[in-house]
C-alpha cells in the first residue's frame, strides 16, 4: 500500500522543471473511511505487534529523513583544487620542474600561490561542511503509540520516533511534534502549527474525516488537507489519535529533505569564473605554440624555445586569480560578519552583489511575525470600544490554549480592571464545526453573560439581534449581507476578522452547551493583522535604488500578502497563487513570473520553480526564507539567505545566514558583494589585458630579434613583482556609479577588453624595442642583457600603471584615487623594479645597470602610455557603455 500511495502521489513537479518530484503519499488517504484505511495498512486500533513492526522496519527503514553526510576533510581539500587555473598552474609547475631540475624558483613561486589560494578556500568551506546532519535532530524525540505486547494485550507506550512504522497508532497532545505523516482517526479541538512547512503564522484546524464537509477535489494543496498531519509540524492545542501512513523519506518532510541533498547547481559565480577561465586558457592555447614554433625555427634552440614558451604560458596565466578571488571573497565575508551576516559559502558574496531579483517570504521579513489587533469595529465598520471590551472578556476567561489572536486582544491590558468584575461560570469550547467559542460570565447581578466570538459566517448564523448604536434591532438577511460585505473588504485589506456577540440571561442552573449559542446579539468585529516592519519599506526602496527587484513568495493567504506588500511599496497589480502555477509548463510560467510580484499559497517546489524560471530569464536570484518549505528554493537560488532563528534544514540549504531578519542588512550585503565583484573584475581585466599585451609584444620581438627579448627567469620575476602589486586590490574602493546596479560575469566583454586595451601596451613595448635597438645600440647578442634589462623596467612600469588606469572609469589620480594599500604596494613594486638591475639579484638573472638617460625616455613612455590608455578608455566606454 505504501508503494501504491507513493506512485499515486501528486503530479511530479520535476516534469515541469522543478528540482525534484515531491511525493505526498499520505494525501491519497485523506478522506478514506477509517476502517478501510486501517485494513489497507494491515493494522487495527489495538496497534501492531512486535513481528509486524520488525518486518516493516526491515521493509521501509527507520523513520529518518535524508540528510547530507559531509565528505571527509581530505575530499573537501581535493575539491578546493577543482579550478581550471589551479590545474593549469600545477601542470606548468610540474613541466618546469622536470625541464629544469636545477632551477626550482618558478615551481616554488607557483606552488606558493596555489597553496595559499586552496588553503583560504578550504578553511572557509570546511567550517560549515557538516550542515545537513542537524536534520536528524528533528526526529530524536519520542512518540506515544498504541502497540500490542507479546501476550496480545494492547497498551500505550513511548517509543523513539525513529522506530515508528506505517500502521502505528499514534496519540497526539498539545506540545507534541508530529512524528511522521499521519491520517487522523479521531480528534478533539486539534490545532496544528504548520509554519515550519507553509510560513502561515496562525495554527490550522485539523479533524478526522466526517468532521468537515469539504470534498477531496476541493483540496489542491496537500498542506490544506484537514485530516492530515505532517511530520515536523507541532500540536498547538487539542488531542488526537492517528495512524502512520508514511515515514522517513516517504514523508512530505522526507521528500523535501531528499530534494536538497546531493550536488548543488552551479551558481552565476561558478559559471562566470569558469567562462573567464576557459576564455584565458583558449588564448594561451593559441599563443604559446605560436611563440614556441617561431623561436624554435628562428633561434634553432628548441630546448630554449620550449622553456621560453613555458614562461610565456606562465606569463599569460593569471597566476593570482584563485588567490585574488579567494582573498576578495574572504575580505567580503569578514566585512559582512561585522554587519551580523555569516557567510557559509564564499562564492555567495559575489552572487549577492550580482543579485538583481530578491525573492523573500512575508512573515518575519516584511512583517513583525506578530499578530496585532488592528481594528475593533461596530457592525457598520465604525470604531467600537464595546466590541473590544467583549472580545477581551472572551479571550481573558477562556481556559483553553490561547491562540495568537487571543494574545493580541489581551495586549489591551487597560481593560483588565473592567474584567476583574466578572467571574467564569462556564465555557463552550471551540470546535471545528462551529468555528467559534463562548464563555459564560457572572458579575453578581443575577444574570449570566454569554460572550461568543468566531468566524463571520458561523457567528451571523446564530445571531438574531444586532446592536446598532444604542439600539438593539432584529437581524435581517439584508443586514447580514451588509456585514459580510464589510468584513470582505477587511479581508481584502489583509485583515482576519472575528465577530463578537453576546446574550444575557438568567442562570441556567446546568452546564451550558452549544444549544445555548442562539438568539445572540451581534456587537461588532475584531480585525487582526501581522503588520509590516517599519524598516521594510525603506529597505525595499533602497534595494530598488540599487537595481534589485523584490518579489514576495509565501505560503500565506493572498489577500493578506497583497495588503502587506502594498503597505511596503511593492507593486501588487499582478499576483498569483500556487494552484495557478501548478499546471503551467516552463514557457507559460516564465511569462507569468516576468510580470508578477506577489506569489501566495505556494508549495515548496512551486517556490523553487519560480526561482528557476527567473534564472532561465537571465536573472541572478537571491531567496530569503526560514522554513522547511523554503529549503528547495534556497538551494536552487544563486544565493540562499536564511536567519539564525530559521529551521535547521533552511539554514543548511542557505549560503548566507543573517543574525537579524532585516532587509536593510541585505542592502549592505548587496553593496559589499558588488565591491567584491568589482575588485575581482579589476584584477581579471588588468591582468588579462596586460598579459595579452606583453605576450603580443613577445610574439613581435621573437620574430625580429636575434635573441630572446626576455629570459624565462626574468619573465617569472616580472610576473611575481606584478602579481605582488595586485595583492592589495581586495582592499581597493569602488566608484559610486559602479555600485548602483547589479553586475554579472561576461566572458565576451573580458575578451573584448583584452583585445582593445592589451595592444596599447604593446605599442609602447615596440617603441621601447626601437629605442633600445637604435638609440642605445642594444642590437647584437653581446648587448642582450642591456636590451632585456631595459624592457624589464618599461614592462614593469607600464604593467603596474595599468592597475591605476583600469581600476576606475574616471581619470586616475585626479578624479579617483586608489585606496592607501593599493598606492603603497604599487609604489613599492615600482621602486623595487627600478633597483633590480643594479643589484646582485639582477646580475644573477642576467640583467645589467642602465644609464640615467634611459629612465628619462621611460618616464616619457609611461606618461604617453597613460594618456593613450585614458583616450582608449573613453572610446571603449562610448562604444560599449561600460568599463569594468
Amino acid at each position: 500500500m505504501i508503494k501504491q500511495s507513493i506512485q499515486g502521489a501528486l503530479p511530479r513537479a520535476a516534469d515541469r522543471g522543478a528540482s525534484a518530484p515531491l511525493h505526498v503519499a499520505v494525501a491519497q488517504e485523506a478522506f478514506r473511511a477509517n476502517s478501510e484505511l486501517l485494513a489497507s495498512l494491515e493494522t487495527t486500533p489495538a496497534g501492531l505487534d512486535e513481528e509486524q513492526i520488525e518486518a516493516r522496519l526491515h521493509r521501509d527503514g527507520i523513520n529518518e529523513v535524508s540528510y547530507e553526510k559531509p565528505p571527509h576533510w581530505s575530499r573537501q581539500l581535493l575539491r578546493a583544487f577543482k579550478n581550471p587555473f589551479i590545474i593549469v598552474l600545477l601542470v606548468l609547475a610540474v613541466v618546469q620542474m622536470f625541464a629544469t631540475p636545477d632551477d626550482l624558483s618558478g615551481p616554488i613561486i607557483i606552488a606558493a600561490m596555489v597553496g595559499i589560494s586552496v588553503l583560504l578556500s578550504f578553511t572557509q568551506e570546511y567550517r560549515s561542511s557538516k550542515a545537513a546532519e542537524r536534520l536528524k535532530a528533528m526526529v530524536r524525540n519520542t512518540a506515544t503509540v498504541t502497540r500490542r505486547a507479546s501476550d496480545g494485550h494492547s497498551e500505550r507506550i513511548e517509543v523513539p520516533v525513529g522506530e515508528l512504522v506505517a500502521g502505528d497508532i499514534v496519540h497526539l497532545a498539545a506540545g507534541d511534534m508530529v512524528p511522521a505523516d499521519l491520517r487522523l482517526l479521531h480528534a478533539k479541538d486539534l490545532f496544528i502549527s504548520q509554519a515550519i512547512l507553509t510560513g502561515e503564522s496562525l495554527p490550522v484546524e485539523k479533524a478526522a474525516p466526517g468532521a468537515h464537509g469539504a470534498a477531496e477535489a476541493d483540496r489542491v494543496n496537500p498542506l490544506d488537507l484537514p485530516t492530515i498531519c505532517y511530520m515536523g509540524t507541532n500540536v498547538v492545542s487539542g488531542t488526537a489519535t492517528a495512524v502512520v501512513v508514511a515515514t522517513g523519506p516517504r514523508s512530505y518532510l522526507g521528500s523535501l529533505a531528499h530534494s536538497i541533498v546531493g550536488q548543488r547547481v552551479q551558481t552565476s559565480f561558478d559559471r562566470g569564473v569558469n567562462s573567464v577561465s576557459w576564455l584565458l586558457i583558449r588564448f594561451m592555447a593559441v599563443m604559446v605554440p605560436v611563440v614556441f614554433l617561431i623561436n624554435g625555427f628562428d633561434k634553432h634552440d628548441w630546448l630554449q624555445a620550449f622553456m621560453f614558451a613555458l614562461s610565456v604560458a606562465v606569463g599569460l596565466t593569471p597566476e593570482m586569480l584563485p588567490l585574488i578571488v579567494t582573498a576578495n571573497l574572504a575580505k567580503g565575508a569578514l566585512a559582512m560578519s561585522r554587519r551580523k551576516v555569516v557567510v557559509k559559502r564564499l562564492n555567495a558574496i559575489q552572487n549577492f552583489g550580482a543579485m538583481d531579483v530578491l525573492c523573500t517570504d512575508k512573515t518575519g521579513t516584511l512583517t513583525l511575525d506578530k499578530i496585532v489587533l488592528e481594528r475593533h469595529l461596530d457592525l457598520h465598520g465604525e470604531e467600537s470600544d464595546e466590541a473590544l471590551e467583549y472580545g477581551y472578556l472572551n479571550s481573558r476567561f477562556q481556559t483553553g490554549l490561547k491562540n495568537l489572536m487571543d494574545k493580541a486582544v489581551l495586549a489591551h491590558r487597560d481593560l483588565e480592571p473592567a474584567a476583574a468584575h466578572y467571574r467564569i461560570v462556564d465555557e463552550i469550547p471551540f470546535d471545528f464545526q462551529r468555528r467559534r467559542m463562548s464563555v459564560v460570565l457572572g458579575n453578581g447581578d443575577g444574570h449570566d453573560l454569554i460572550v461568543c466570538k468566531g468566524a463571520v459566517e458561523e457567528m451571523l448564523s446564530i445571531c438574531t439581534w444586532a446592536k446598532t448604536g444604542d439600539q438593539i434591532v432584529p437581524m435581517t438577511d439584508a443586514q447580514r449581507d451588509e456585514i459580510k460585505e464589510m468584513t470582505r473588504g477587511l479581508n481584502e485589506d489583509g485583515l482576519r476578522v472575528l465577530v463578537v456577540a453576546v446574550k444575557q440571561q438568567p442562570p441556567a442552573g446546568r452546564p451550558y452547551g452549544v444549544a445555548d449559542e442562539s438568539g445572540l446579539t451581534a456587537v461588532g468585529c475584531l480585525a487582526f493583522l501581522d503588520p509590516p516592519k517599519d524598516s521594510a519599506a525603506t529597505a525595499i526602496a533602497a534595494l530598488h535604488h540599487h537595481g534589485v527587484q523584490v518579489k514576495v513568495i509565501t505560503g500565506d493567504n493572498e489577500a493578506v500578502t497583497r495588503k502587506i506588500c502594498r503597505e511596503v511599496g511593492l507593486d501588487v497589480e499582478h499576483s498569483a497563487q500556487g494552484r495557478q502555477i501548478e499546471p503551467l509548463d516552463d514557457a507559460a510560467l516564465d511569462e507569468l513570473v516576468k510580470r508578477t510580484t506577489v506569489f501566495a499559497k505556494m508549495s515548496p517546489l512551486q517556490k523553487a520553480r519560480v526561482v528557476k524560471s527567473l534564472q532561465r530569464q537571465g536573472h541572478t536570484v537571491g531567496f530569503l526564507g526560514d522554513g522547511i518549505n523554503d529549503a528547495p528554493a534556497l538551494r536552487e537560488a544563486d544565493v540562499g539567505i536564511s536567519v539564525d532563528t530559521a529551521t535547521d534544514i533552511a539554514k543548511e540549504s542557505a549560503d548566507i545566514i543573517l543574525l537579524e531578519k532585516n532587509l536593510m542588512v541585505l542592502e549592505e550585503g548587496v553593496i559589499e558583494g558588488r565591491i567584491t565583484f568589482g575588485n575581482i573584475i579589476k584584477y581579471i581585466k588588468m591582468t588579462a589585458s596586460s598579459n595579452f599585451g606583453n605576450m603580443f609584444s613577445v610574439l613581435v620581438a621573437s620574430a625580429f630579434l636575434p635573441f630572446l627579448p626576455m629570459l624565462p627567469l626574468q619573465i617569472l620575476v616580472l610576473n611575481l613583482l606584478y602579481d605582488i602589486s595586485q595583492l592589495s586590490i581586495p582592499f581597493d574602493r569602488m566608484d559610486d556609479e559602479y555600485l548602483r546596479k547589479p553586475r554579472k560575469w561576461d566572458a565576451s566583454d573580458i575578451g573584448r577588453f583584452m583585445v582593445w586595451i592589451g595592444p596599447v601596451s604593446s605599442i609602447f613595448d615596440i617603441t621601447t624595442f626601437l629605442l633600445l635597438w637604435h638609440v642605445f645600440g642594444a642590437n647584437s647578442m653581446a648587448h642582450q642583457p642591456f636590451f632585456q634589462s631595459g624592457w624589464f623596467i618599461e614592462s614593469l612600469l607600464t604593467q603596474t600603471l595599468i592597475v591605476h588606469m583600469i581600476r576606475t572609469r574616471r581619470i586616475p589620480f585626479l578624479q579617483s584615487i586608489a585606496s592607501a594599500p593599493v598606492l603603497a604596494l604599487t609604489t613599492a613594486v615600482i621602486l623595487i623594479g627600478l633597483f633590480v638591475p643594479f643589484t646582485g639579484l639582477g646580475a644573477k638573472i642576467g640583467m645589467v645597470a642602465l644609464p640615467p638617460a634611459f629612465f628619462g625616455w621611460v618616464a616619457l613612455t609611461v606618461l604617453t602610455y597613460g594618456v593613450l590608455t585614458q583616450l582608449m578608455k573613453l572610446v571603449y566606454i562610448r562604444r560599449y557603455g561600460r568599463w569594468l
